[in-house]
């Protein structure tokens, strides 16, 4: 019994030592804070100061006016400071308050860095706290005003887009155009969906009209032969043939992963602010984008679907590369306006080994910030 009361009464006074030394450190980390705001906001009047002074030297402004602005200067932080320091002091209340009714239950390490002090823990809430306000600026530069106007566009230079994209698919023989005339596959069921992400980065560090975009994306193309035919694999060479069986599905689908790259004109107008300021705005207008892609093949399998002699309803799933190329590029383009595009993609390399059939798309393309 008298271990057991002995073990109470060391943890008794463990608890106390604790909240005690947490208090402490509590307080401690608030002084820092107020310690910190002061320090970093004397800093921020002082190279103000120097730069009214500099602007002075130059004759930019008149001696009268350089004193009346180191007056409004020096005003602003004096707010800024009795704002800053009137949270602190409430946070104090706080403190002393839960400390009397013994609510505190912060951290017990008796060592702490510079990021503890931007916390506050009373009872079961933390509270964090940042210092750093729009004067902080000015303690790593010495821009002129014109200078900051202009950087004002000086953000984040690089977007991101979901993109989706569906159309019709067919194919080119020996790059002709006016093949798609005499095409075996059916134009408007042949078709095509892509889906991926691209990343929109800026040429130049000013706003500008000009990006360079690229991403990643995956395609499923579909070809749906003319004519009741197959696809054939005879041995390297894939062809075309009748079916035995009047089908009534016969697909060939081909998926793949591509890289695109373009280079966007974006006309979409610039923000422009009162003071001269620029900001840089993206989709809002009429895009054009050039360039290409590189990509493989992930997978191939055709689809078929008859009624066999027995008037049985077959679906047969055929897995197999029909000789086609892993690797492929090309080249693609798109107009359109705001995040709504026509769409060209067409490959370069033939779609089948050792023929000159090459894949074509073209649909509508939504780039969606």
């Amino acid at each position: 019994m008298k271990r057991m009361l002995l073990v109470l009464v060391l943890f008794a006074t463990t608890i106390a030592q604790s909240q005690e030394k947490t208090f402490e450190k509590e307080v401690h980390k608030i002084s820092k804070r107020i310690e910190n705001i002061t320090t970093k906001q004397k800093d921020s009047l002082k190279v103000k100061v120097v730069n009214i002074d500099k602007r002075l030297d130059k004759g930019e402004i008149t001696k009268t006016t350089a004193e009346t602005l180191k007056q409004e200067v020096a005003a602003y932080h004096a707010r800024r400071i009795e704002t800053l320091v009137s949270e602190q002091e409430r946070l104090l209340q706080l403190l002393v308050q839960d400390k009397t009714n013994g609510k505190i239950a912060s951290s017990n390490e008796l060592y702490f860095n510079d990021d503890d002090i931007n916390t506050f823990t009373v009872g079961h809430k933390t509270f964090r706290f940042s210092i750093n306000d729009e004067d902080n600026d000015h303690l790593n530069t010495e821009k002129h005003p014109e200078d900051k106007k202009k950087d004002r566009g000086l953000g984040n230079r690089t977007t991101s887009q979901f993109v989706f994209a569906l159309g019709v698919n067919n194919v080119l023989d020996n790059n002709d155009f006016s093949s798609l005339n005499n095409s075996e596959y059916q134009f408007w069921r042949s078709r095509f969906y892509e889906v991926g992400f691209t990343w929109k980065t800026s040429i130049t560090k000013r706003p500008s009209q000009l990006y360079f975009k690229y991403g990643v994306s995956f395609l499923w193309n579909n070809l749906r032969p003319e004519n009741n035919q197959f696809h054939l694999k005879n041995d390297k060479v894939t062809e075309l043939q009748d079916f035995p069986e009047n089908l009534s599905e016969s697909r060939l689908r081909h998926v793949q992963m591509n890289f695109p790259m373009h280079l966007e004109w974006d006309l979409s107008k610039n923000s422009v602010f009162k003071d001269g300021g620029i900001s840089d705005r993206t989709n809002q207008a009429v895009r054009l984008g050039v360039g290409g892609f590189v990509g493989f093949k992930l997978g191939t399998r055709q689809y078929l679907e008859f009624d066999d002699a027995n008037n049985i309803d077959i679906e047969e799933v055929q897995y197999d590369n029909f000789n086609m190329n892993t690797v492929n590029y090309g080249l693609s383009a798109y107009v359109g306006y705001k995040a709504t595009s026509l769409y060209l993609k067409y490959d370069l390399n033939p779609l089948f080994k050792n023929t000159e059939t090459r894949n074509i798309s073209m649909g509508v393309r939504f780039d969606l910030n």
